[in-house]
């Protein structure tokens, strides 16, 4: 498995591995493999995790919630990405906190959001205890969270076509973020675990043949909102977004909803599924004309966004909570070097 050997190869480097931090490489399965389906379907919802106090929800993320079965019902959906920040403000402290069952199984209730759910961190989950949600998913049979960060490979239905998504924990590659001091991070905790981590991605973004490439991570590569730009992905990871011709970033962090388009990538900020922010203080710190969408308006009651991988491309939906599409694109298959 290439985590073995990935360990092997960088313990000289970086000292005794002693976590599991990345996950072997396997195609997932899709539950529904019909002879007439050709897509894969998902939703991307970030900066969901309700509040620390009862009743542990917001109304945001109660709307939101209800939102996405519907859509996930009508238009489908095969699994969501959780893009971090799951449990405000301070995560878990253990497998066993009530926080699982108050702001995730009571809220996303519907038969059509109980399907997988792909989880990584965010800077508020690692305030607590990342590995109790790792842990969590020996206890539910929706909540995939297998590793710090992990690769996601799939099929797409009745075609040659793959999708593969990397997951990042942004927050041991760049550092925590202080959200009510200075909102860019400081630098990794560890930094023998930030190398790891950026090894393993180069690794697998170099080498990945898939036709559809998606890079997922809490903190925004590109944001023209309250955090902007994160100096530590521009400098670490965007260079190879590009350099490997990446389909898209998808992330949260900043509490709306945003699309930016630069050298051949789009930037997916999905993060209002808890909180809505219209600020914009951060509008002229991206690449002039890149930003083709924004709204972080209370008005829209929160929202998320719905992609479809078919065999030459991916379209990417912007949905408010009450209950309309607010953008649409449509992102063209990988051109392989």
């Amino acid at each position: 498995m290439f985590c073995f050997k990935m360990a092997l190869a960088v313990v000289s480097i970086f000292t005794a591995i002693t976590v599991a931090y990345c996950f072997p490489t396997a195609f997932q399965e899709l539950e529904e493999t019909g002879k007439n389906r050709t897509s894969i379907k998902f939703l991307a919802i970030g900066d969901w995790g309700g509040l620390p106090y009862p009743p542990y929800i917001t109304a945001v993320q109660k709307t939101t919630a209800r939102e996405m079965s519907k859509v996930a019902e009508q238009v489908g959906a095969d699994f969501i990405l959780a893009l971090g920040d799951n449990f405000y403000y301070k995560g878990v402290d253990s497998v066993d906190s009530p926080r699982f069952k108050d702001t995730f199984e009571s809220v996303y209730t519907a038969k059509s959001l109980r399907i997988p759910w792909y989880v990584l961190a965010g800077n508020h989950d690692h305030v607590g205890n990342v590995k109790a949600q790792i842990e969590y998913s020996q206890r539910s049979n929706r909540w995939k969270f297998p590793a710090y960060y992990y690769e996601l490979n799939f099929h797409i239905p009745n075609s040659q076509k793959t999708l593969t998504i990397i997951m990042l924990d942004t927050v041991m590659l760049c550092g925590n973020s202080d959200d009510f001091s200075d909102s860019q991070p400081k630098g990794p905790l560890r930094e023998v675990d930030a190398n790891r981590q950026l090894v393993w991605l180069r690794d697998r973004i170099a080498h990945s043949k898939a036709d559809f490439l998606l890079v997922a991570g809490h903190y925004p590569v590109w944001s023209v909102s309250e955090h902007g730009p994160t100096q530590c992905l521009l400098q670490k990871v965007n260079p190879l977004l590009i350099k490997y011709n990446a389909t898209a970033y998808l992330c949260g962090h900043d509490h709306n909803l945003q699309y930016i388009e630069e050298s051949g990538v789009g930037y997916v900020v999905s993060g209002a599924g808890n909180f809505l922010d219209p600020d914009v203080r951060h509008w002229n710190h991206v690449p002039k004309g890149s930003l083709k969408f924004f709204t972080g308006q209370a008005s829209t009651l929160g929202g998320f966004v719905h992609a479809e991988v078919t065999q030459d491309k991916m379209i990417l939906t912007f949905y408010q909570a009450k209950g309309t599409s607010l953008y649409r694109t449509v992102l063209s298959q990988r051109k392989l070097n």
